[in-house]
């Protein structure tokens, strides 16, 4: 049983993967998880898979946006970059395209070539292309994320760059009268703004789509016809790094 840990900066994602099936799959808030389920041994996070109801992997190798202070005791550790390509690769079984990845907290854009990444540009600064800002902008047109990604049609222009900024532009927005329709897509539509010089500058004929923002479909829809390419979201777009982990460890977990 291979085992990979995505240590995100919203949730804590866990694939178990045997005879190159995902057999079991996890998704912690990441306070809760190193609340409850890890605790610091000699600058290394010691995890009790028992608690988690796993037990023992035979090997697990991990990664993601705490990967740079947490390394876990028994576990292999690769760059974030890598274990998304891997795990884009894995699942589509596509070996050149271009992956865009929205997390909680960042967004990253990589250029795939014969299943090896080439090129990359990353977005670490600034919430506004990632869910926390999905969430924080659904929140104040109070309706869910699922309702959110219904909506691309007659998109109100928002323009703010900075996360805080867009909420009060939206404020605006409302009190202008608009429909919740209207400003739901184009929040949608922001995003896309956002990300659009990133997938003009590492394009290709086909974009994979993942993280938690791949979940939502009008930005799914927004990106393929502005772009004029076929987008894929695979499977499981939130185990993206997990399952990267996985096949890293089945290679040796090699760095």
């Amino acid at each position: 049983m291979f085992c990979g840990i995505d240590l995100g900066s919203r949730q804590v994602k866990i694939a178990l993967l045997q005879d190159n099936q995902l057999q079991e799959s996890y998704l912690y808030d990441t306070i809760s998880f190193y609340r409850q389920y890890g605790k610091k041994v000699e600058d290394k996070l010691l995890v009790d898979f028992t608690a988690l109801g796993i037990g023992l992997p035979e090997k697990i190798v991990t990664t993601g946006y705490g990967r740079n202070t947490l390394d876990i005791w028994g576990a292999k550790k690769i760059p974030e970059l890598k274990a998304h390509t891997l795990g884009a690769v894995w699942q589509t079984g596509l070996r050149d395209f271009t992956l865009l990845d929205l997390g909680g907290q960042d967004s990253k854009t990589i250029l795939v070539r014969d299943g090896r990444m080439v090129d990359f540009q990353t977005n670490d600064k600034c919430a506004a292309s990632s869910g926390r800002y999905l969430e924080n902008m659904v929140s104040v047109l109070g309706i869910d994320l699922a309702e959110l990604s219904k909506h691309d049609a007659n998109p109100v222009d928002l323009n703010a760059t900075c996360a805080i900024f867009g909420e009060s532009e939206l404020i605006g927005r409302i009190i202008e009268g608009h429909s919740t329709s209207s400003l739901a897509a184009g929040v949608n539509y922001s995003i896309f703004q956002r990300i659009q010089p990133m997938l003009h500058s590492l394009s290709s004929e086909k974009i994979v789509f993942t993280g938690g923002v791949a979940q939502n479909k009008a930005l799914a829809q927004i990106i393929e016809k502005e772009m004029g390419c076929e987008v894929l979201v695979p499977l499981y777009p939130q185990l993206n790094g997990a399952l990267g982990c996985c096949q890293a460890a089945k290679e040796g977990g090699k760095q």
